[in-house]
C-alpha cells in the first residue's frame, strides 16, 4: 500500500479511531481513512463471535495498512446472546438475502463498538471515528442505516466533554452507499490486499470461508459484479461461484480479473 501509507506520519496530522472488524470493508476504511491523512488508531472488538478468525485478519490488515496504533477490546456479547454470531442458533445457509432483519445481527453491536470508539477518541483528542457501516449491499442491520449513524454523531455531542465545549464530534462512514462491487473497486484502488481478510459468519481457525452464508454470498456478488477474482481462501467444496453467478446474472464471470 505505498500509495496509501508513505508519508502520513508527519506531525500536525489528524487522528482518527477507526473501527476494523477485519472484514473487507472496514479494510477499506482504514485504508480510505490512511488516503486522506488521518493518523489511525485501529479499534478491534473481541464481542464473543464465533468466527475468531477475523480478529487475527483485523490483525493483519493494520499490519498492512500501518496504523499508529491496534487495540482489541473485549466485551462480552455471548453473554447476552441473541445473534447466531454469538449464541448456539443455526446460522442460515444457502438461502436468498431477505428482507427480514436476519439471525446474524448483534443486538447493539454497533452502538457498543461506536462507544468504545468514541471513549478512546475522546483520550487520544479526536473528533473522528470511521466506520465501514454500508446500506446498499447489506443484511438489512439496523444499526448500518444513515439514521443510526446521524443519531450517534447527535448523541456523541451530548456525551463527550468535547462536544459540551463545542467540538464537532464526526462519525465518518465512506461505504455507506456503495455498492458491494464499488467497494471491491475501492479497495483495489488503494492496494488492499483482500486476501488478508476474513468476511464469513463461520470462518475456521485459519480464516478460511464457508461460501454457504450471507456474508460470503454478498462478498462473492461483489467480486463478480466488479470482474475480479475473489481472493478468499475456501473450505474444500464451498459452492461460492457458482451461487454467486446465479445471483448476478447479468455479469459474464468467464471474464474475471485477478487482483
Amino acid at each position: 500500500m505505498e500509495g496509501v501509507v508513505s508519508g502520513m506520519f508527519e506531525s500536525g496530522l489528524h487522528k482518527a479511531v477507526v473501527l476494523l472488524s477485519g472484514g473487507m470493508d472496514s479494510a477499506v476504511t482504514v485504508a480510505m481513512a490512511r488516503e486522506q491523512g488521518y493518523q489511525v488508531y485501529a479499534l478491534s472488538v473481541d464481542y464473543g463471535q464465533r468466527h475468531e478468525s477475523e480478529l487475527e485478519a483485523a490483525k493483519s490488515v493494520a499490519r498492512m495498512v500501518g496504523v499508529v496504533s491496534h487495540k482489541v477490546l473485549r466485551v462480552d456479547l455471548d453473554g447476552i446472546g441473541g445473534s447466531a454470531l454469538t449464541a448456539d442458533i443455526d446460522i442460515p445457509l444457502d438461502g436468498p438475502v431477505g428482507e427480514d432483519i436476519p439471525v446474524t445481527y448483534v443486538p447493539a453491536r454497533n452502538t457498543i463498538m461506536l462507544a468504545l470508539a468514541l471513549g478512546w477518541a475522546e483520550v487520544l483528542g479526536s473528533t473522528d471515528i470511521w466506520c465501514g457501516v454500508n446500506a446498499v449491499d447489506y443484511s438489512g442491520y439496523p444499526d448500518c442505516r444513515p439514521a443510526f449513524i446521524d443519531a450517534f454523531e447527535k448523541l456523541a455531542q451530548l456525551a463527550t466533554a468535547a462536544g459540551v465545549k463545542g467540538a464537532r464530534v464526526r462519525i465518518h462512514t465512506p461505504l455507506i452507499a456503495l455498492a458491494k462491487a464499488e467497494i471491491v473497486q475501492e479497495g483495489v484502488r488503494l492496494g488492499v490486499d483482500f486476501a488478508q481478510t476474513v468476511s464469513c459468519y463461520q470462518a475456521d481457525s485459519q480464516g478460511r470461508a464457508c461460501g454457504r452464508c450471507e456474508a460470503c454470498h454478498l462478498r462473492a456478488q461483489g467480486f463478480l459484479a466488479a470482474g475480479l477474482v475473489d481472493p478468499t481462501r475456501y473450505v474444500s467444496g464451498a459452492p461460492t461461484l457458482r451461487t454467486a453467478r446465479t445471483r448476478c446474472k447479468n455479469t459474464d464471470s468467464s471474464n474475471l480479473k485477478t487482483v
